[in-house]
């Protein structure tokens, strides 16, 4: 989305974090979490680390801020920002979301207008049955969240109900900024406004949406195979929406 920076690797610097092709060694021993003033905070050495834009790094519950503390302990030697996607997600819902709420809640709303589960396949007649059985369920529990949406003909584009999208926004907005930027990556990776808000609130595991976002794929997969660069790629993008679905449940409590 383009006013939610990618969550590109982040190198982590002694004053905070920064952006950098540099490796940088790990500078502390203790890990640890405390409670204070506006949330959790993660500790190095008995002190605070900061974001790229220089806040604290602070976060709404202890689960979150443990999971965010769990990856700076895990570091080795040098420091890993590829192994950091919750500290990632703290920090641009910190520095970046939380100045932008609007325009992040109307591009996850333009998701609705154009969402995956839409636009299903034409043929051939196991794969739409694949299709309508499963994007059904969830077409349904959306229209049941107030985001009735039409299925289109074939590849011509169908406009939605602007009650629909605007209620995508609606919910988009009644989230914090820490739910609020998980739902903004999470979104575009599934290609569905409805699967995301489905992680999001518990109803679906982040797993299960994702093999739900590419029944398409895993249809052909099955009819003429999988070579090991996709398949890594795959599971790759399966296991972030693991993380997603880990990171609004923390989020919780």
């Amino acid at each position: 989305m383009s006013h939610i920076p990618p969550l590109d690797p982040m190198v982590a610097a002694r004053k905070g974090f920064r952006e950098s092709e540099e490796r940088l060694k790990r500078f502390w021993t203790a890990v640890d979490v405390a409670e204070g003033e506006g949330g959790w905070s993660v500790t190095l050495d008995g002190r605070t680390p900061k974001t790229p834009g220089h806040a604290k790094l602070t976060l709404p519950t202890q689960a979150a801020a443990q999971l965010v503390a769990d990856e700076w302990a895990a570091q080795g030697e040098f420091i890993d920002p590829g192994t950091m996607p919750a500290t990632r997600l703290a920090s641009t819902a910190i520095d970046r979301v939380s100045q932008v709420r609007e325009a992040v809640a109307e591009e996850l709303a333009a998701y609705a207008g154009t969402d995956l589960l839409c636009y299903p396949a034409e043929a051939p007649g196991s794969l739409v049955a694949q299709q309508a059985r499963e994007w059904g369920t969830w077409l349904v529990w959306a229209r049941d969240l107030g985001v009735p949406l039409q299925v289109a003909e074939g590849v011509t584009h169908r406009s939605q109900d602007p009650a629909a999208v605007a209620r995508v926004r609606e919910l988009a907005l009644a989230l914090d900024d820490f739910a609020l930027t998980g739902l903004a990556a999470l979104v575009p990776l599934l290609g569905s406004a409805v699967l995301g808000l489905a992680v999001q609130r518990g109803e679906v595991s982040g797993e299960l949406a994702y093999d739900l976002s590419r029944i398409d794929e895993a249809f052909q997969e099955s009819r003429w195979g999988v070579d090991e660069e996709n398949a890594a790629r795959t599971a790759a993008r399966r296991a972030e929406a693991a993380l997603f679905d880990r990171w609004f449940r923390v989020l919780e409590g």
